[in-house]
């Protein structure tokens, strides 16, 4: 029996809209569900309030066990999960293969959180013991997109729960199944009480309607860095915590003596990976003046090299971005770059939602597909004289997330780094990574400066509380 079938994949019907799952590559629909509407959040976040309670009271090795099923779930559901990331979201199949790795490298991450040490034992004035104590949030709230769904579900999802929360799930409608019902289908089947996860996929509404309901303390958002911007704000208002992982800009440096025939592949990937449709994707490439013409042309001369289409049917390089909405954008940004003095070294076409890995030379200050988060598989290079300058644009971003540096000397690039604001750096690699081990997030309009994964997600997902013990009745002067 499939995890997924679609003819009973929803456990309970929203009040939304009827919508049909749409294979970007084809177009063809792969099933329907039924969106959920505002008014279905403060039910749902009702029936997992009153879930967490008894969940926080499970032993934690109890959770742990049903986090380390789930792990194992991923894997043996392997194929047909693939499937689904596969036709849904676009991703080729080593992509997916990836994000199925990573979902259940974070639920076994996620188990081990359950038994971490909950807090310190504190020195006091008074005769009284005197501790500190992480306890769960209560309910968290997740709001995923569309471009990793399962990883950017997952991290959030599988330590909000290990930690003792039930969590309401947003995923984006476009990846509902595999970015949502995927995960209620695995988790269930690994042991997870019911009410604890629940998924509503749905538009803006339903995540303006999960921020505000009064039951979920915590919201953890992954999206681009506008809707960031709304959903800090009305979390704000209403003095909830919100993990922000936002949209990004990152610069890959080539330095001077870096090796070209090492570096091309490296670059290629950064850019195009998911047709550039990463948070990390590396959106400016800054190479050193010496070795910039030569770069330019095997850069260009790898983006048409690579294959692009189907990514279910053929064996392909890159497969279709999500919608026509955007490649719209893409195509935009790249036609405006054009006008503007940009030269288009490769691509810059697109069949249908198929878009050509892409090359912009002689990009500048003023060239919008070097200045902005473009989302799709464009890769700008500009280049710098000295070590300063380079520092100097790199840093000259609103974004702050991931950071490449290649050079043969990695002390140079680390130094050089030190010089530049990002949450995440990578010397001698791409921007594009990921590891559920690792504290993931940036700073600037990249985010808030929260983290997810390993020990950051204790921080995330719990409150931490101090609590004092007498052996008698504290005695006061009046």
């Amino acid at each position: 029996m499939p995890l997924l079938d679609p003819k009973s994949w929803q456990t309970r019907t929203p009040a939304g809209p009827e919508y049909t799952v749409t294979e970007p590559a084809t177009g063809d629909p792969l099933g329907t569900l039924t969106l959920a509407a505002p008014q279905d959040v403060a039910p749902a976040a009702r029936a997992a309030r009153t879930a967490q309670r008894e969940w926080a009271r499970t032993r934690h090795f109890v959770r742990a066990q049903v986090l380390r099923r789930a792990g194992d779930l991923f894997t043996e559901h392997a194929e047909e999960l693939r499937t689904w990331l596969v036709r849904e979201s676009g991703s080729i199949p080593g992509k997916a293969d990836f994000e199925l790795h990573v979902a259940a490298q974070e639920c076994y991450e996620a188990a081990a959180l359950a038994s971490r040490p909950a807090g310190q034992v504190l020195p006091s004035e008074a005769p009284r013991l005197s501790y500190t104590r992480r306890v769960p949030a209560g309910v968290v709230g997740v709001i995923a997109p569309f471009n990793a769904p399962l990883i950017l579900s997952i991290r959030s999802v599988a330590p909000a729960l290990a930690l003792g929360n039930a969590v309401v799930l947003k995923p984006d409608p476009r990846t509902a199944a595999c970015g949502g019902l995927a995960l209620a289908a695995v988790l269930a089947e690994a042991g997870l009480p019911a009410d604890l996860l629940q998924v509503l996929p749905g538009g803006a509404e339903v995540g303006q309607a999960l921020v505000e309901d009064p039951l979920v303390p915590v919201i953890s958002f992954t999206g681009s860095t506008a809707a960031g911007r709304a959903v800090g704000e009305l979390a704000g208002r209403h003095l909830k915590r919100a993990h922000l992982e936002l949209g990004g800009n990152s610069a890959l440096i080539v330095l001077a003596d870096a090796d070209l025939d090492a570096v091309i592949s490296t670059a290629a990937w950064g850019s195009f990976f998911h047709q550039g449709q990463i948070c990390m994707t590396t959106g400016r490439h800054l190479v050193h003046a010496s070795l910039y013409e030569e770069y330019v042309e095997r850069l260009a001369a790898k983006a048409d090299s690579l294959a692009v289409g189907d990514p279910y049917r053929d064996q392909v390089h890159l497969g279709p971005v999500i919608d026509a909405g955007q490649l719209a954008k893409i195509q935009g940004l790249v036609e405006t770059s054009a006008a503007r003095g940009a030269k288009l070294a490769a691509g810059g076409t697109h069949d249908r939602l198929f878009y050509r890995p892409t090359v912009l030379a002689g990009v500048d200050d003023h060239t919008p597909a070097y200045t902005e988060e473009v989302f799709g598989p464009v890769a700008p290079v500009r280049s710098f004289a000295t070590a300063d300058e380079a520092a100097a644009l790199a840093a000259d971003s609103a974004y702050g997330l991931s950071l490449g540096i290649v050079t043969r000397d990695p002390a140079r690039g680390l130094d050089l780094a030190e010089r530049i604001p990002t949450g995440i750096v990578h010397i001698n690699d791409q921007t594009v990574n990921d590891e559920a081990v690792a504290p993931f997030g940036g700073v600037a309009a990249s985010g808030t400066g929260a983290r997810f994964g390993g020990e950051a997600n204790l921080e995330a997902f719990t409150e931490l509380r101090w609590t004092t013990v007498r052996g008698d009745v504290a005695p006061y002067p009046f």
